[in-house]
This record gives C-alpha cells, sequence and structure tokens, in this order.
C-alpha cells in the first residue's frame, strides 16, 4: 500500500514508519521541518517537509505522491508537559485546520482510505470541542478516528502506565498498522480495549 504518513516523526509516527516500512509499504512520511527529513530517509521512507497549515504545498505533495491511504498522526505538543495548556490553541488548531487540510489533499489524490489520531479521554475547553470537530470530519469522509489512551514509555510524558485510558506506545504504533484496513469508524486503542 502508498501510504503518506503526516506527523512521521512525532512520538508515535516515529514508531510507526518502520513497522509499516518492514511491512512493504511504500511511504511518504512527513514532516515540517528539514532537519528531521534526513532521519526519516535513513528509515527507508521518501520524506516530504510540509507545513499541514499551507494548504496548496500539502495537497501538491499528497497528490504528487498519490497514496492510497492518508494518515494523520499529526499534534502540536510542547517537549515540557508543564506547557500543554498553554500548547491547546495550537494543537486545536492542527485538529481542525490541519485535519480540513488533509482531508482536502486526501481529496483532491483520490486516496482510498483516511486514519487520523484522536483522543480516548475528554480534554478541558476548546481541546474537547477541537478533537469532536476533527472526529466530525473524519467520519464524514468517511474515514477511521483512533482514539489512542495516553501514550506512555520513552519520548512521552509518561514513564510509567498513567491513569486508564492508556497504551504503551510502541504498542500504539503496533496496533495501529493493523488498521490500515479498518471499516469507516471509531476505534479505540488503548489497554483492555
Amino acid at each position: 500500500m502508498r501510504i503518506f504518513l503526516a506527523g512521521a516523526s512525532g512520538v508515535l509516527g516515529q514508531r510507526l514508519l518502520p513497522i509499516l516500512l518492514a511491512d512493504g509499504h511504500v511511504v511518504a512520511a512527513m514532516t515540517r521541518t528539514a532537519a528531521k527529513a534526513q532521519g526519516l530517509r535513513v528509515c527507508g521512507a521518501e520524506a516530504v517537509v510540509c507545513d499541514v497549515f499551507d494548504a496548496d504545498a500539502l495537497t501538491s505533495a499528497v497528490t504528487g505522491f498519490a497514496p492510497d491511504l492518508v494518515m494523520h498522526q499529526l499534534t502540536d505538543l510542547p517537549d515540557d508537559p508543564r506547557r500543554i495548556a498553554e500548547a491547546s490553541p495550537q494543537n486545536s488548531r492542527i485538529r481542525r485546520e490541519g485535519t480540513a487540510n488533509l482531508l482536502a489533499a486526501a481529496r483532491a489524490a483520490k486516496a482510498a482510505r483516511f486514519l487520523a489520531q484522536s483522543v480516548a479521554w475528554t480534554l478541558p475547553g476548546d481541546g474537547c470541542a477541537a478533537v469532536r470537530d476533527l472526529e466530525q470530519m473524519v467520519l464524514s469522509a468517511p474515514g477511521v478516528v483512533i482514539r489512542y489512551g495516553q501514550f506512555y514509555g520513552p519520548g512521552t510524558y509518561h514513564a510509567v502506565r498513567p491513569d486508564a485510558p492508556a497504551i504503551e506506545v510502541t504498542e500504539a504504533a503496533r496496533r495501529t498498522a493493523r488498521l490500515l484496513d479498518a471499516r469507516p469508524g471509531i476505534i479505540t486503542v488503548a489497554e483492555g480495549a
């Protein structure tokens, strides 16, 4: 399968990319920064440096790759978990505008499938509304919404398992790789789900 993976250098994306490649998929791995592109190439992916908010460049990148599936694993979260609240507006923008741009690019490329990251717990304030907006857009496509539990493990906000819903981040990547043919709808990826 040809997969356009937006968010390939993120916490989940960097674990998911090698699994997809090992399974024989051809992957265009999107990142915002040129500095991260070389690492994606080394893995064996076609690196794409693009900002999800540049709709024209994004559509050009996605249509140029001609994917069977577009996967949205983008977030805009700070490295320091104490700054999550102040970063919430940027992450909500990714969920709304970024999702809309990726869906439009996927339609322009005639991609048959669309999968998008969401969360399996309730966020405060506008974050909750942004999650609802993302999910409604994806389900209307129709696409697959993957509601992840809180990630834990190396490189995440939690070194040990947090309160449920939770999922070890590498296990989340493995379970995501098995969802490429999932029917449109909502799937929860968390321990016990």
